[in-house]
């Protein structure tokens, strides 16, 4: 009976100790992916840009910040930025995409980042982005008119709103083919069964059916370009593949210069 007891007592001893481990991780986890700032370092004024303050609501309730960044009115672009910052950090951005190609771009924060309530979740992610394509739809914006942009984790927001919606096409810069790849990479040590989000980009990009451009950085140190390659292969068409020279995770606009911008627009005006 004391055997038995001391076994009893040692399996529950384990299965309270893998439950503690459960939670630490996946409260790890998030940590490890998202980086958000609530502080708003710069406004749409600074920038030059006339702006509409958006204030939305997703699917569960969660009221949601940001604006629409007012260009020529003819399309939206739905901007979903990477896991790091807020929406405030890509205004510079935004200036040109709307100074340069007359883009309409709608730039809104997801969940805990900026002004937007709640805590950020892959789940939560993709929420907040069926409220942005709404936003544009209520705007008068056609699935014909509006494009998609995701940059780093964002790429993983776009392709999953591009699964469920149609659009004219679809912006994925520094792309990557899954949270778990991206862990064995960055986190080898952290064991596979810690990893509840999934973000799995290689398993739905052959879902999208608009046009695509993918944008891969050269010497992205962040989001490997060899993924970014992969899913590029693993797309259907139409797509084009660009790959930035000497581009790294966060300048590839800027280190691109004249020729990625030439990218944008032979998509637009196909």
């Amino acid at each position: 009976m004391a055997a038995k007891a001391g076994r009893i007592g040692r399996a529950s001893l384990g299965a309270g100790l893998l439950a503690g481990l459960l939670v630490i991780g996946w409260g790890l986890e998030r940590h490890f992916l998202y980086f958000p700032t609530r502080t708003l370092a710069s406004t749409p004024a600074a920038h030059g840009l006339a702006a509409e303050d958006l204030d939305l609501r997703a699917e569960d309730g969660v009221r949601l910040r940001g604006w629409r960044l007012r260009g020529a009115g003819r399309r939206a672009l739905l901007y979903f930025h990477g896991n790091a910052g807020n929406a405030a950090d890509r205004l510079d951005r935004a200036r040109i995409l709307v100074g340069r190609l007359g883009l309409d771009v709608f730039l809104v924060d997801y969940r805990g980042y900026g002004l937007s309530e709640g805590e950020p979740s892959e789940e939560g992610l993709y929420r907040d982005a069926r409220a942005v394509y709404a936003a544009a739809r209520e705007r008068g914006f056609g699935p014909d008119r509006i494009v998609l942009f995701g940059e780093s984790l964002g790429s993983a927001v776009a392709i999953d709103l591009a699964t469920r919606f149609e659009s004219e096409a679809v912006v994925l810069e520094t792309p990557f083919l899954s949270i778990a790849e991206m862990a064995r990479v960055h986190y080898p040590f952290v064991p596979a069964f810690l990893i509840r989000s999934r973000y799995d980009n290689a398993a739905k990009i052959g879902r999208v059916a608009a046009p695509k451009l993918f944008l891969v950085a050269e010497r992205d140190e962040v989001a490997p370009p060899e993924q970014g390659r992969r899913l590029y292969e693993l797309a259907a068409p139409p797509k084009t593949l660009y790959v930035i020279p000497r581009a790294g995770h966060n300048d590839t606009y800027v280190v691109g210069g004249e020729e990625y911008w030439k990218k944008w627009e032979e998509l637009l005006t196909r």
